[in-house]
């Protein structure tokens, strides 16, 4: 009787499992399939911007702080040296979503104020609409994406 309990159990318990494998993976391609970028055969409908529009917030003070980085130019922010590799802002008549490709070094002094190599803290992409997917883990600072400009 046990056994048959059991085999009933997993009989009963196998469709709902496929049933969340199949729901988690509509999940996923939806979310892939959001992204018109994403789609090597359609022409990307807008253009790379030459200015990225930050704002960074220090978590001591409690003060924020927007700042333009040119493409390919480096700000400084606190002790965080913000470099930015590109950015693209999409059209108004699509899903709108602004991102960029960041590398942020936080600078280290040797005691004496000498500036020494410093650590590179984050490496990638942030995007303005979903600031908390990818961010930036620091103790003292925050940054995340405003806007792209031509």
């Amino acid at each position: 009787m046990k056994r048959f309990l059991a085999t009933l159990v997993i009989a009963a318990c196998l469709p709902l499992g496929l049933q969340a494998q199949d729901s988690a993976s509509d999940i996923g391609s939806s979310l892939r399939g959001d992204d018109p970028d994403s789609r090597p055969t359609q022409e990307l409908s807008s253009r790379p911007g030459s200015i990225v529009v930050l704002r960074g917030l220090d978590k001591v003070t409690a003060r924020t702080r927007d700042f333009e980085v040119n493409i390919g130019e480096s700000v400084e922010f606190g002790a965080l040296t913000i470099t930015a590799q590109y950015c693209r802002k999409r059209p108004p008549e699509e899903t709108p979503e602004t991102y960029a490709f960041l590398q942020i070094i936080d600078r280290r002094t040797d005691g004496f104020g000498v500036d020494i190599a410093g650590e590179m803290v984050f490496s990638g992409w942030m995007f303005a609409s979903r600031p908390a997917q990818n961010p930036l883990e620091h103790a003292i600072y925050d940054v995340w994406v405003l806007d792209c400009r031509a």
